[in-house]
């Protein structure tokens, strides 16, 4: 029995090596491209951070509400708002009860119902938005210059391969 494994393993070992590449190479290569786009995610992400809060005094899930409120000038449902953010409805409710406070965002009740919210940008909110977007949209395109125009599309193309596999 245990031949037979270690038959079955050399088979697939000759097999990869007949391709260019061991299983266990493949595998430590691809370990090594997830814990470089970890931290070259984690760099940018931090990078942004602290420009929005040293130039803005925004924080960065503030910003992200905001966009996304932004791209739906009619306003979103809570739920909505949550599940474009990937987060709770809990971790959504306490931002946007800041950014009601700072008058950058209002609630609405839909169809008089009090349980349904409606959370739209307010005119304040919609031009410190747009202010912020404009200085972040410099902010990736300097932390990204190395990357041609044709560089960044092609890199998107091979890790947009990673959704359709996630």
């Amino acid at each position: 029995m245990v031949a037979k494994s270690a038959d079955h393993q050399n088979s697939i070992d000759t097999e990869n090596t007949e391709n260019g590449e061991s299983a266990d190479n493949t595998g430590k290569s691809r370990l090594k491209l997830w814990i470089q786009l970890l931290r070259a995610s984690r760099s940018i992400e931090t990078n942004i951070r602290d420009r929005l809060r040293r130039e803005f005094d925004e924080t960065l899930p503030r910003f992200d509400v905001m966009a996304a409120l932004y791209r739906y000038r009619d306003g979103m449902m809570m739920s909505g708002l949550s599940r474009a953010l990937m987060v709770s409805n809990g971790n959504v409710t306490g931002i946007v009860d800041r950014l009601v406070k700072n008058n950058l965002v209002v609630r609405s009740q839909r169809n008089n119902d009090r349980r349904s919210w409606i959370i739209c940008l307010t005119g304040t909110g919609v031009k410190h938005f747009e202010t912020i977007a404009a200085a972040h949209k410099d902010w990736i395109d300097e932390l990204l210059q190395d990357y041609s125009n044709d560089e960044a599309k092609a890199l998107c193309v091979e890790l947009s391969r990673l959704d359709r596999n996630s």
